[in-house]
């Protein structure tokens, strides 16, 4: 696709390629005020129903542009709805839902979704991690109004199957299914933008995140991006996974290698002019290195929370509570 201008929805859509740097992408929603962001968060981009996506697709770009703060989301690595109800209502503009690596089904994913973006009232958008690219999970995920993480995005037919699976409409190839029981007729199918059908909208709300967590991944990201940067809304790099791919430890290193693949990795963001996104955990001088050059972060996580939070507890616990015997520290009246 590289030089050809495709349309997304027969409207001007979509990130042309010219010169090897994607051109902003154009939506046909109804401006948003930026400057309402502070005080709306993503309830700014939400849908007519919040059983449909927000229109993230837009909020990440203008984010990547500048015209709002970065998002800053909320990793739930936790299988838990409950814990979902209550993250929900913290005011992070993102929250992750991980199906990749957690103990999570259909329903309990689908709870979540809708407990975040509901009991936010739409204030928070969903984020769903699938388990791999499975066509199935993709659909779930969309289906219950969240956008999508797809993990270990290795080559250019990967990346082209999760575009198709996630879009409805021949025109890009797309073979998501219409589900009859989710968007209901009058209740929650009134489309953002009245001019186009509702799928055409939907198309341009959820967005596409895809994590290169292999070194073929990053090798190959320029052509992912050449063929499929258009409906990709951000690239997450997943160093562990990365590192681990080509025979290191830990999450960060000075290795020659790994500081080599990195700079490609940025390179190539750089050339296609692509958002990116990723963890922001850590004291505030690894926050920085971390966050640079990213339109959306995720800032805290629960088992974060619970694993720092836990042991600094137990230790200055352990410190205050000595040794010693109980008994007879209560004063004893006799009646």
């Amino acid at each position: 696709m590289t030089g050809t201008t495709v349309p997304m929805n027969g409207h001007a859509n979509g990130a042309a390629k010219k010169g090897g740097v994607a051109k902003a992408k154009k939506y046909d929603f109804k401006p948003v005020n930026h400057a309402e962001f502070a005080q709306k968060g993503m309830a700014l981009y939400r849908a007519p129903s919040l059983l449909q996506p927000h229109r993230a697709r837009e909020a990440i770009l203008d984010s990547h542009q500048g015209k709002i703060p970065p998002l800053l989301g909320y990793y739930m690595g936790l299988s838990s709805p409950p814990l979902a109800k209550v993250v929900a209502q913290l005011g992070y503009d993102l929250v992750w839902i991980d199906w990749e690596h957690a103990s999570t089904n259909v329903e309990t994913m689908t709870q979540m979704v809708h407990d975040i973006q509901f009991i936010s009232e739409g204030r928070t958008h969903a984020l769903v991690r699938v388990p791999g690219h499975d066509h199935a999970a993709i659909g779930f995920a969309l289906d219950a109004g969240a956008s999508i993480v797809c993990p270990q995005v290795d080559t250019v037919e990967q990346a082209q199957h999760i575009v198709s699976a996630a879009k409805f409409g021949a025109i890009r190839n797309g073979t998501r299914s219409a589900p009859p029981a989710r968007f209901m007729p009058g209740l929650s199918d009134t489309p953002v933008d009245p001019s186009r059908t509702l799928h055409e909208c939907l198309n341009d709300q959820a967005a596409i995140i895809i994590q290169i967590e292999t070194v073929e991944g990053i090798h190959n990201l320029d052509a992912i991006l050449t063929e499929c940067g258009e409906y990709i809304d951000s690239v997450w790099l997943g160093s562990l996974d990365a590192r681990v791919s080509m025979g290191l430890s830990g999450m960060g290193g000075v290795e020659p290698e790994w500081l080599e693949a990195v700079a490609l990795f940025e390179s190539t963001l750089t050339k296609h002019n692509q958002a990116v996104s990723g963890f922001s955990l850590g004291p505030p001088e690894v926050r920085a290195v971390l966050s640079k050059g990213k339109s959306f972060l995720m800032v805290a996580a629960d088992f974060h929370s619970i694993v720092g939070n836990g042991l600094q507890d137990l230790a200055s616990s352990k410190a205050e509570y000595k040794q010693q015997s109980q008994e007879g520290v209560y004063k004893r009246i006799d009646i």
